[in-house]
């Protein structure tokens, strides 16, 4: 992008967050302000508690996208999915999250020349092909209102902005719990503002502060981190929480009938969408415990 360019795309985002023009898009010297409210007028999805819903991200030759689903709600890859793959679930009667990372740089998506060297931190340990993000980089916030772009121009009903919780990880960046909480309002309110519903991916220590502004909560193995109680914010705000666990993990669940069962049991009593799944999210199986109610 062109000089003239970059600092056009700074005031635009300056004045979608309320702050003076940037002088560059990587300036870290004038931070998203944490106290804003939510937005609360316009039009979007907003799905009620209970909902159905299948999680599936890892799409390709050998594991095509399984449509035969009986859900509500698909949560798919918002880069790798085509806008016809989307308006056929639709015209099907789903809605249709769209999934993307918020919070680290990922080498193989489109938009990875856009970021600097200043915004990329260290490497995440289980994912070698990612690191986070210096959420207080004015250009990874342009970037991220593209990718929200994205989602609204492909006819995506709602998103997963992933990795939300930098400030508790080892990013290589000074970040606090209130550059996240910033970041977090920021990506929500831009998501409603272009009519899409927004979820919050994990970041479970700062669920009361957030529940206003996001319209579900995305949780993975809070049973088997004993933590399922943070989010119950959401389902007391009537939003739902789309929850899954991942059998096969170290300490995760087994994969057995009984152990199944008592998951179920507790999910549905938390009015939880709960769904034991792969870790890699490719539908190699899938069981949906409001299809185990008791």
């Amino acid at each position: 992008m062109r000089k003239l360019e970059w600092f056009v795309a700074g005031c635009a985002l300056a004045l979608a967050i309320g702050q003076a023009p940037m002088a560059a898009a990587t300036d870290r010297s004038m931070p998203l302000p944490a106290e804003v409210p939510p937005v609360t007028t316009g039009d979007w999805y907003q799905p009620p508690v209970g909902v159905s819903w299948q999680w599936q991200l890892l799409v390709d030759d050998d594991r095509p996208l399984n449509i035969a689903h009986e859900a509500d709600i698909y949560n798919i890859d918002l880069f790798n999915t085509p806008v016809s793959t989307i308006r056929s679930l639709q015209a099907a009667g789903r809605r249709v999250i769209c999934y993307f990372s918020a919070g680290t740089y990922e080498n193989y998506r489109q938009d990875r020349d856009q970021f600097t060297d200043t915004d990329l931190g260290d490497g995440l340990e289980d994912w070698p092909n990612e690191r986070w993000l210096d959420i207080r980089s004015a250009n990874v916030q342009r970037i991220m209102t593209e990718r929200l772009d994205l989602a609204a121009e492909k006819g995506c009903d709602a998103v997963e902005p992933d990795n939300v919780q930098g400030y508790l990880e080892p990013t290589g960046f000074a970040l606090s719990a209130e550059h996240q909480l910033a970041y977090n309002r920021f990506i929500a309110n831009q998501a409603r503002q272009r009519g899409l519903g927004v979820g919050l991916k994990n970041d479970l220590e700062q669920v009361e502060a957030l529940v206003d502004y996001y319209d579900f909560s995305i949780n993975e193995q809070c049973f088997q981190y004993n933590e399922c109680d943070l989010l119950l914010p959401f389902i007391q705000a009537g939003k739902p929480v789309l929850h899954a666990e991942y059998p096969g993990e170290e300490g995760g669940l087994p994969l057995s009938d009984s152990s199944v069962e008592a998951l179920c049991d507790a999910a549905n009593k938390l009015q939880f969408s709960t769904l034991v799944l792969p870790v890699e999210l490719d539908d190699s199986f899938r069981i949906a415990c409001q299809n185990q109610r008791l």
